[in-house]
């Protein structure tokens, strides 16, 4: 019974971070999706949704004043959820250079963006978040994809500027998120988009609900009327990661409860009569990840009665325990995180750990609508080389 236990938990942590990857790796190279990129420039919107952030909204409009795309092609939207410092005013500051700023009161970043969109008029809309810094082609090279009339939607690249090594495991996490992306995406569509940069064409627009991730019922709406999402790893968006571990913590688990809310939105593209492939790729990358901490519990707490299993299997078990102590010290003892490898353990800890509080959470029945913004204080992010 104890071979059996973890042999199921192995499986099931290895088929989203081993087998999926390698499938999903095979099926890009073997049947590549292609795409007719084009040099054009049709009209776009670019839309920033921004909660009190008076500290990086000027940076963040200059960094979309100085894109590389003609000035009467780009309408730039600032949506104000209610903010209560100078964000509005400082927006206002660049009407005289075309920027529009829709003052709206506090309701949410969905339904600020709804707003915004109705208010704007362009063929194209693309996304940011207030403290992204996207690079000066950043806006060319994800609309030149929209070239290929299959082509509903445009994922661009988020990246973290260089920090300490408290930032260490969330960009690896992201460089193995990355490398999925451009799979996934060769293999056909992109699973979803980031916040900090993407874009779709208009009429595929749907407002997304208040309690779901905005980027990812936008990005899957594309899916959803039947059109590609693909993703453009050279449109370039840089973010800083966040500051402090405690916040991160509350922020994954906020991300993820409202990731889990999406899904479950989304569950029709989990039908592979209607989505094929990508229905597979959805379910594994965004609900077993997510529920890899069960198999993972499941190791930990039978490791004292591994010593009834084999000595193959007794070894798997004592490694995730291993593995989970490791990271737990890191996450106690934050200095540990200097060495690459703890940082990297502690980092899938803690977002393992997150994943099981936001899952209770939503069969509880927990919704989160709105929240106040912990990131970093300070300017927009930039590139730092």
């Amino acid at each position: 019974m104890i071979d059996l236990l973890i042999l199921l938990a192995v499986a099931a942590i290895g088929l989203p971070f081993v087998a999926y990857p390698v499938l999903l790796a095979f099926h890009a190279v073997l049947a590549p999706a292609r795409i007719a990129v084009g040099e054009i420039e049709p009209e776009v919107d670019l839309i920033i949704a921004a909660h009190d952030e008076e500290a990086s909204i000027g940076q963040r409009i200059e960094n979309a004043l100085a894109l590389d795309y003609p000035s009467e092609r780009l309408s730039i939207w600032i949506a104000s959820d209610g903010s209560r410092d100078r964000t509005v005013e400082i927006a206002e500051g660049f009407a005289s250079r075309g920027v529009r700023v829709l003052d709206l009161p506090r309701g949410g970043k969905a339904a600020a963006l709804a707003a915004a969109v109705e208010a704007s008029g362009a063929e194209i809309l693309a996304f940011s978040d207030a403290n992204s810094c996207w690079r000066p082609d950043a806006l060319r090279t994800l609309v030149r994809n929209f070239a290929d009339s299959e082509v509903g939607g445009v994922a661009g690249d988020q990246r973290y500027v260089e920090s300490d090594e408290e930032a260490i495991g969330e960009r690896s996490y992201w460089s193995f998120d990355r490398l999925l992306k451009r799979w996934q995406s060769r293999a056909g569509n992109a699973i979803s988009a980031t916040g900090a940069i993407y874009a779709i064409r208009r009429e595929h627009f749907e407002p997304p609900p208040p309690d779901a991730t905005d980027d990812f019922m936008i990005s899957t709406g594309v899916i959803a009327k039947g059109r590609r999402l693909v993703f453009e790893e050279a449109a370039v968006a840089f973010e800083p990661p966040a500051e402090a571990r405690s916040g991160e913590f509350q922020r994954k688990v906020r991300i993820i409860t409202r990731g889990l809310r999406g899904v479950g939105y989304r569950r029709a593209l989990m039908n592979p009569a209607r989505t094929g492939l990508y229905a597979l790729e959805l379910a594994v990358h965004k609900l077993l990840r997510r529920l890899v901490w069960l198999p993972l519990s499941l190791l930990v707490s039978i490791t004292p009665f591994a010593w009834f299993a084999g000595a193959e299997l007794r070894s798997v078990a004592l490694a995730a325990s291993f593995f989970v102590g490791l990271g737990a010290l890191g996450l106690a003892w934050p200095g540990l995180c200097r060495f690459r490898v703890i940082a990297i353990v502690a980092y899938i800890v803690m977002v393992n750990a997150a994943c099981a509080r936001a899952t209770l959470g939503v069969l509880r029945g927990d919704r989160i609508a709105r929240w106040d913004s912990q990131r970093p204080s300070g300017a927009v992010a930039g590139p730092t080389r």
